[in-house]
């Protein structure tokens, strides 16, 4: 059956993609998560080109390799592009590489895209754009800087809003970093904090060239609908687009959903010939001659123990794949399953929230102590975040107490002195396993933003491969390693205390953070 035909009743509106029925090519026993091609690209990969990294400077340190050793494209995905020393060190290993691509032979082949949030991006006199702009000097033809500028911010809401809180409305919060055809999946920015003392997840799946593909496709595409960075750091349309805030709303978010479900859906009829054909040229009784064709050729590729989703969530645009796939995942979690989820900001849908206290599996639920928010100490309204955080977590353990599930849900904090907290995603563990057969990572928060705000994408890594599998749970491990059991008393040390205002206020703005 296909499971997630289970959850459409609950969707509106429903996600707009394609339907296929299960695949009578697979043989049996194949892995039961395979409805999700029913949404998006399948990607079979072997587990020996995924890598989980576990450090912020592990991240830092393999990002300039990776840029280092491009040839021919670094298409680079994040929120904003900070203006440290460490994201300097970045520019420059991307102007070295782009000169060796202008020295060599012929035409250079080197392409670098990079696309950030226009708020974001823009905040302060020193920003992404003024980092990134003698690139676009130096080198027009071969590197082009994309600002996505959420729709929503517009007209009068667009004037009156001041810097950082225009932040609010919505964002290009996708985090996705390739070279060449490796691709690095985070929930990390470029900025130092993420680099040195930010904790967050990170997974390198390495010549995966069909996945480097999609997600080239899919950061293109957004970039087409998104602001073009000019030398002079003014910015303008493509020709022919309709402008974000200035043009008709409707008609550009669906300009933008036609572009983002094109990439998704012909790499999913690319998939689905691939898988048929791949499935086909291994059975016994296909021909020897064209076996020997494969391997003279050197496209003969292990089997495949390992498959990527790439799960995309744009509300503004009407696509809503990710939520669609996350809620299936709850709703499905048998009983005795463990999921082991994380948000850096716990502030979870009320879907979620439901699925969770009304589902069977047990939940281990990772949050940022007040300490290690990523709000801690900031200046004027946004100190007060960490507080609401508090009073949301507070609320929702009072909800699991009051349903009788403390031991079926668990609430732990991550705290780690002189660090902050950002990881997000999940782990699923089925009944009577030791070890994750599929983890959840990107950029998705689990929250009402995540969802109905900005542009988001993760992706589903399914395997079962016992290695891969070791590397996911030690990742799970090391992060709760960090972390302490909450319980009643967690709400009665002074550092939980919460104004009133902030408890009056919190209901009011907690779609916005």
């Amino acid at each position: 059956r296909s499971s997630w035909l289970l959850l459409a009743p609950l969707l509106t509106p429903p996600v707009p993609v394609i339907t296929a029925p299960p695949c009578s090519l697979c043989p049996e026993g194949a892995h039961r998560f395979q409805w999700i091609r029913n949404l998006v690209p399948e990607f079979g990969i072997s587990s020996s080109h995924v890598k989980v990294l576990s450090s912020p400077a592990e991240f830092y340190e393999l990002l300039k390799v990776q840029i280092k050793a491009a040839k021919q494209r670094v298409v680079m995905a994040s929120l904003y592009l900070g203006t440290g020393l460490l994201e300097q060190e970045l520019v420059y290993c991307l102007e070295e590489t782009l000169e060796k691509s202008l020295q060599a032979k012929g035409l250079p082949s080197l392409r670098v895209s990079i696309l950030l949030d226009y708020t974001r991006g823009s905040r302060g006199r020193k920003n992404s754009r003024t980092m990134l702009i003698p690139l676009l000097q130096r080198f027009p033809e071969q590197v082009r800087v994309s600002l996505f500028h959420t729709p929503n911010l517009r007209g009068l809401l667009r004037l009156l809003i001041p810097e950082r809180f225009n932040e609010t409305i919505g964002l290009q919060h996708i985090k996705v970093y390739l070279f060449d055809d490796n691709v690095i999946l985070s929930g990390a920015n470029l900025s130092d904090l993420y680099f040195t003392n930010r904790q967050d997840r990170y997974v390198l799946l390495r010549d995966s060239p069909e996945i480097a593909d999609f997600f080239t496709e899919l950061v293109d595409a957004i970039g087409d609908v998104s602001l073009q960075l000019q030398q002079d750091d003014t910015v303008q349309m493509m020709e022919g687009m309709v402008h974000p805030y200035q043009g008709d709303k409707m008609a550009y978010c669906e300009i933008a959903n036609r572009r983002v479900m094109e990439v998704i859906n012909s790499a999913r009829t690319r998939q689905e010939l691939l898988h048929a054909k791949t499935f086909h040229s291994s059975q016994p009784g296909s021909s020897l001659l064209s076996q020997q064709g494969s391997q003279a050729s050197g496209s003969l590729k292990p089997e495949p123990d390992t498959w990527i989703y790439p799960l995309i969530q744009m509300k503004p645009f009407g696509i809503q794949i990710d939520e669609m796939v996350t809620e299936t995942l709850l709703t499905e979690a048998e009983r005795d399953a463990r999921i082991y989820l994380t948000t850096g900001y716990f502030n979870l849908t009320q879907a979620y929230m439901d699925l969770i206290l009304g589902t069977r599996a047990e939940y281990r639920i990772l949050l940022a102590s007040p300490e290690v928010n990523g709000f801690f100490g900031a200046k004027g309204v946004a100190g007060a975040i960490p507080a609401a955080y508090v009073y949301i977590e507070h609320q929702f353990y009072s909800e699991v107490c009051y349903l009788q599930q403390q031991e079926r849900v668990q609430l732990q904090e991550y705290s780690r002195a002189g660090w902050t907290f950002h990881a997000k995603g999940l782990w699923l563990y089925l009944a009577g396993s030791d070890l994750p057969c599929l983890t959840l990572i990107g950029s998705p928060n689990f929250g009402y933003r995540s969802v109905n705000r900005d542009l988001e994408a993760q992706v589903a890594i399914v395997t079962e491969n016992k290695a891969l599998q070791q590397q996911l749970h030690q990742e799970q491990e090391q992060l709760y390693l960090c972390s302490g059991v909450v319980s009643t008393s967690t709400f009665e040390q002074p550092n939980r205390y919460v104004k009133l205002w902030v408890k009056l206020v919190t209901p009011l703005i907690k779609n916005f953070f």
